[in-house]
């Protein structure tokens, strides 16, 4: 099960961190889209999560190339315990080993309670090291101007200037708001063991604008403006105010504008045809059911549904007086010196 040239480092692993050669029980783990090699095994009655990358290009992406700052990441959440605990890492062997945590159903409700105050421990723990591609906002330019290749070009006419709206009055240079951020929140990286919400796979981590985070995890819990006021007051610890809110809207809209390129351009790149006049399903339920593990992303139909969850949620949001109220008061804002 385990990859023949990838056996001596997780002998080295298990001899290093608990003094044996074997493990009792192994299972391969399924869940989520990351390419490294992900094993439950079993070390004197106790489950651990073996995890193993195989690829040893640097230059193949962050979950495939140098550990190193993943691994740094990892432990810091570890330490403030929002993340399993650390047992084992070899950034040269790009090998890891972590508590396992046997993980419960988390239901919208819950996790609208419990998410606020993960996020304000993990949006205060040191800060992660810079992104080299710099900050989001250029990262989601480059990535936006690639996927628009491979979508209908009315469409991404569409997204882009929807964004360059956006773009253009958000604050993406005032490092005031940039925190350590997970920014993969997704539910397969958010593990309830039934007492406790923990974070997994730190492989895109690094310091952000706290409001991606909030964003990413808003799409599951959030599901009205009264929501959003009592959300963003759990994390801040107070009213959030006008600008919060407004700034937290915006950097919604980014991610629906986003979310429906990436997984619009998936599901193109997997055969299915890009349709923007087809319907969706409604966004609270979708993203419920993803929450509830009732719909798995890995499906190109879902992910053609989900592209279309997001675009229409956009052409939603773009129509309301919101939208505008909320790109003047963010253009109007000027920075506490």
């Amino acid at each position: 099960m385990i990859p023949a040239a990838k056996q001596p480092a997780v002998a080295r692993a298990l001899k290093e961190a608990f003094g044996v050669t074997e493990f009792e029980d192994i299972r391969m783990m399924t869940a989520g889209l990351s390419p490294a090699l992900a094993f439950r095994i079993v070390l004197r009655g106790c489950p651990y999560l073996l995890r193993i990358v195989t690829n040893t290009d640097a230059t193949a992406g962050p979950s495939r190339g140098d550990q190193t700052h993943h691994f740094a990441c990892m432990r810091l959440a570890a330490e403030a315990g929002i993340g399993p605990r650390v047992w084992y890492t070899s950034t040269e062997d790009r090998v890891s080993i972590t508590d396992f945590v046997d993980a419960r159903p988390l239901s919208a409700e819950e996790a609208f309670v419990r998410l606020p105050g993960t996020l304000r421990t993990l949006h205060s723990l040191p800060p992660f090291p810079k992104a080299k591609a710099g900050n989001y906002f250029d990262m989601v330019d480059r990535f936006i101007a690639r996927l628009a290749k491979s979508l209908p070009e009315s469409l991404t006419r569409e997204l882009s200037e929807l964004y360059s709206r956006v773009a253009r009055v958000y604050p993406r240079h005032d490092e005031s708001d940039w925190v350590s951020c997970h920014n993969d929140l997704k539910p397969e990286n958010i593990l309830f063991d039934g007492d406790r919400v923990w974070l997994v796979d730190w492989e895109a981590a690094f310091l952000n604008d706290r409001y991606v985070d909030l964003a990413v995890v808003a799409n599951f819990v959030v599901n009205s403006e009264a929501d959003e006021q009592l959300y963003l007051q759990k994390y801040f610890g107070e009213s959030a105010g006008e600008y919060r809110l407004a700034r937290f809207f915006l950097m919604r809209q980014v991610m629906h504008i986003f979310y429906a390129m990436v997984f619009l351009s998936l599901a193109a790149a997997a055969g299915k045809a890009v349709d923007a006049s087809l319907g969706a399903p409604d966004f609270r339920s979708f993203h419920r059911r993803i929450l509830a593990g009732e719909v798995s992303l890995a499906d190109a139909d879902a992910k053609l549904q989900y592209g279309l969850v997001h675009l229409k949620q956009i052409q939603q949001n773009v129509r309301t007086a919101r939208f505008q109220d909320a790109l003047q008061i963010v253009s109007n804002h000027r920075p506490q010196r």
